[in-house]
């Protein structure tokens, strides 16, 4: 006679590990990233775009309740005294350097913000960015403890 738990596959398994610290990093540049998309792709199609956000709050009696407000995302990109676009990559307030001599994409409209996104994305899940990442990350985190 077969019992219950005979009928399901058993294995052993590990919990998963927790991400590295620049996993962390870049799966949050990432989501930004993806946040700077939406917000391109929105202006694009001339709509309206904002990010909920879940907080909880206090009434007067003291019960909590979860409220979902909108957020202002603000956008990576101005444009430029030529009429072009410049896009800058943002890890919290400070901006990523792209290259030794630049900090900035110059596009030519929002299209072409849309592509060097999805451009920059990919190098960040490749890891190319990992060194500016890393520093602006510790640049950051010199902020919070002076």
């Amino acid at each position: 006679m077969a019992t219950a738990l005979q009928t399901l596959k058993l294995i052993t398994a590990k919990p998963k590990i927790a991400a590295s610290s620049l996993q962390h990093r870049r799966n949050k540049l990432i989501g930004r990233i993806d946040e700077q998309l939406d917000l391109a792709q929105a202006q694009l199609e001339q709509r309206s775009y904002s990010k909920q956000r879940s907080r909880t709050v206090k009434d007067s009696q003291g019960l909590r309740s979860i409220v979902t407000a909108p957020v202002r995302v603000k956008q990576w990109w101005y444009t430029q005294d030529t009429g072009k676009l410049a896009l800058c990559i943002r890890y919290g307030s400070k901006i990523i350097a792209l290259s030794a001599k630049s900090n900035a994409v110059e596009c030519a409209g929002l299209a072409d913000v849309v592509q060097a996104l999805k451009v920059v994305k990919a190098a960040v899940e490749s890891g190319e960015l990992d060194a500016q990442i890393t520093a602006a990350s510790e640049k950051l985190r010199e902020g919070f403890t002076a």
